[in-house]
């Protein structure tokens, strides 16, 4: 096995930081990882904006659910999709902006921010730093876009915090491989059994990781999620995905 596949294989996300800074090489190193990274049509949407200001964490952690890994971390950034740069090459070019009209523009950004943050945990944890991805910062965008002054046609998508771990938590067990990995077409056949021995071993997993405090399944936690769990999400996102000039709905 090369280097690349242990540093992919052997993540975990990491919640306790060591108080060590990370080192501006090491941050140039993440950020160019980040920019190498595929993107629709070299369009590059994504801005990622990098975050050490100890108030400004403070607030960040409060508005993504009071995570506390937020504020703690040495440094945080937040991944934007971004089409204001579009938008310049628009006008440049005196053509409309139709993408961000059209549904394609979540799908675009969204993509490519994902792998963005991809590349970026990856060069993280190839420098032995810890990292744990944040969705929390869009359940209150509207107040991350004027804390961070972000343009229209920028939003949030996602955190990173990163820093030096204080330990590293065991490997949390993911769906067999034969749920995720169909061939040819879908094959619906073994996945509720998967699904099922899969709720045993993650029940078992969190028992153990919390001491016997907490033993929901997979199952269980991923429906109340996405029953009541994103509601934040549901309330807030659209408007300001509105305000920012996004308009397919």
């Amino acid at each position: 096995m090369n280097e690349v596949i242990h540093v992919l294989n052997n993540h975990r996300s990491v919640r306790d930081f060591q108080q060590k800074p990370v080192t501006e090489h090491q941050i140039d190193v993440m950020m160019r990882a980040a920019m190498a990274a595929p993107n629709w049509a070299n369009g590059q949407q994504v801005t990622i904006i990098e975050i050490q200001n100890k108030e400004t964490q403070h607030e960040l952690s409060i508005l993504a659910g009071n995570q506390t890994w937020v504020k703690e971390a040495p440094v945080f950034f937040v991944f934007c999709l971004d089409f204001y740069r579009a938008k310049l090459a628009a006008e440049i070019n005196n053509r409309p902006l139709e993408i961000v009209h059209n549904i394609e523009f979540a799908l675009v950004g969204s993509t490519d921010v994902g792998i963005a943050l991809s590349n970026t945990i990856a060069a993280a944890e190839s420098m032995n730093l810890g990292i744990v991805p944040v969705g929390g910062i869009r359940k209150d965008p509207q107040k991350v876009i004027e804390m961070l002054d972000l343009p229209k046609y920028v939003f949030p998508v996602a955190g990173l915090a990163v820093g030096h771990p204080e330990g590293l938590p065991d490997q949390k067990p993911r769906l067999p491989i034969r749920a995720v990995h169909h061939k040819e077409k879908y094959d619906k056949e073994h996945v509720q059994r998967d699904i099922n021995k899969y709720d045993t071993t993650y029940s078992s997993y969190l028992s153990e990781r919390t001491d016997g405090k907490e033993s929901a399944n997979w199952s269980e936690k991923t429906a109340a999620f996405y029953d009541t769990g994103f509601e934040a999400y549901e309330k807030n996102v659209p408007p300001a995905l509105k305000k920012q000039g996004f308009t397919y709905w």
